[in-house]
């Protein structure tokens, strides 16, 4: 196995922006650190049992995940394109109401254990990149209990990596990112929209 490889490659896909880190971004600008770190440790649980799932169920998997592909692509564009309205919607000022209430009614409610565990069974990148990563890079070369634990259990440290980072980076710039909200929200938006339309690329 190319360690190497097997290593940028979850870097990679889990580091850079998805529909996950997307929400965690809005959660820890909006709702709080305590609230974005709650959500993270229950998408890092879901993130982990699909990684089991991958590794304990695999020769089904390989059978019927052609066949559920399409659907995902379909589903998961759909949830996406929904986050990316729900927050453009807050990229438009509301002179009404000013208050922290009203600011955080794009994502309300999302910063709980699980919310963060069960958004991750309709996340299409998540799921992909779980039912893919360990039958691709692990199992053509180790097959013992041990070494897929090892990998289920390395992987999943990885994602908790990448959701904790993007956990600090919403809190460390949430003045500015709270001073440029509109921008922020259009940014944040135009990222998910990439990501649904990437799904059929």
């Amino acid at each position: 196995m190319s360690m190497l490889s097997f290593l940028l490659y979850c870097f990679i896909v889990t580091f850079t922006p998805g529909p996950s880190n997307i929400i965690i971004l809005s959660i820890a600008n909006k709702e709080g650190t305590a609230q974005a770190l709650r959500y993270t440790y229950g998408a890092t649980v879901a993130f982990g049992l699909l990684l089991t799932a991958s590794a304990t169920l695999n020769s089904v998997l390989a059978a019927i995940l052609p066949h559920i592909i399409l659907g995902m692509q379909i589903v998961g564009s759909l949830y996406m394109l929904y986050l990316a309205y729900q927050i453009s919607r807050k990229s438009k000022p509301s002179p009404a109401v000013q208050d922290k209430s009203t600011d955080t009614s794009t994502i309300q409610g999302l910063g709980t254990f699980r919310s963060g565990f069960i958004t991750q069974f309709v996340n299409p990148k998540v799921i992909l990149f779980t039912m893919t990563v360990i039958p691709t890079f692990i199992m053509p070369y180790y097959s013992a209990v041990p070494a897929l634990l090892a990998g289920v259990l390395g992987i999943t440290f990885i994602g908790f990596l990448a959701y904790t980072t993007w956990v600090m980076f919403g809190t460390i710039f949430k003045t500015f990112l709270q001073r440029n909200q509109r921008i922020t929200n259009l940014v944040m938006t135009a990222f998910l929209v990439y990501a649904a339309i990437m799904m059929w690329v």
